[in-house]
């Protein structure tokens, strides 16, 4: 029997490997959608960065808590996280199952949605259904729902609550340590990072322009000539097809008795 949840209600969950599948319809216009998870301690923080699991984390290091990726089916997008709930270290007492629409706003991201089911049943009913309505729809990023302990079991809750201020936000809110001064929520520039996952420096952003073909080039692009090898190189040789220097004039006068031999073979006649 699948549970239709209102926001604020809760179910108890008999499954002990739960798939969280959030799901929302594609179009023209609307943000890509990422789910991820916040593991929180009995004072409603993450114990240490490694509790985020997210796209740049997609396992927590406790192997109980992990995101699947993105498929798509016939009601739309999809992104999953499943929760092994009885390896789920016993420091942990929430699961927050969260959406971020890649720093843009949740008005723009039509049917969303939080499905449940049991993992280990192929194929079988949702053990509970979410319509998830942002409040404001400025919203970039929102708690979904959660798993929650409750005694010897676990609980799902209906949530919905939203962040202004992206995935950054909403991680630095329960503990994440985020570097402020190269973090992006942006996930097209580069997603929330912890201070153990410094990012990368930043490349040039642009490439010294290069001259173009058959125009003249400046004098420091051009290579300096290179002699060939083993013989001695004039200083420049003159371009063929143009008129060369003029050479010196002969200084010694012609002999005026000089004549050329005969050329060819001589014929007498008869």
């Amino acid at each position: 029997m699948t549970h239709t949840m209102l926001k604020g209600s809760n179910v108890p969950l008999e499954a002990t490997t739960v798939r969280a599948v959030l799901r929302w319809a594609p179009g023209q216009g609307v943000p890509d959608v990422d789910a991820s998870a916040l593991l929180l301690g009995s004072d409603g923080r993450v114990r240490s960065d490694e509790d985020f699991v997210f796209y740049n984390q997609p396992r927590h290091p406790s192997g109980a808590v992990w995101r699947l990726g993105k498929k798509r089916v016939t009601e739309g997008l999809t992104d999953t996280i499943q929760s092994e709930l009885t390896g789920v270290e016993p420091g942990v007492g929430r699961i927050l199952l969260v959406a971020s629409a890649d720093g843009m706003t949740f008005d723009r991201v039509p049917a969303l949605c939080i499905v449940l089911y049991d993992a280990s049943v192929a194929d079988g009913e949702p053990l509970a259904h979410f319509e998830i309505k942002p409040e404001t729809g400025a919203e970039t990023a929102l708690i979904c729902g959660e798993l929650y302990r409750r005694g010897e079991g676990w609980k799902f809750r209906a949530l919905g609550e939203g962040y202004s201020n992206g995935l950054k936000g909403l991680a630095t809110d329960f503990g994440i340590s985020v570097d402020e001064s190269e973090a992006e929520e942006d996930r097209g520039q580069a997603p929330p990072e912890t201070t153990s996952q410094p990012l990368p420096p930043e490349q040039p952003t642009s490439v010294p322009p290069q001259p173009a073909y058959g125009y003249p080039q400046p004098t420091s692009a051009r290579p300096a000539p290179q002699p060939s090898y083993g013989y001695p190189q004039p200083e420049s040789r003159p371009a063929y097809g143009y008129p060369q220097a003029p050479q010196p004039a002969l200084t010694a006068p012609l002999d005026p008795d000089f004549r050329l031999p005969p050329q060819g073979p001589q014929f007498i006649g008869r």
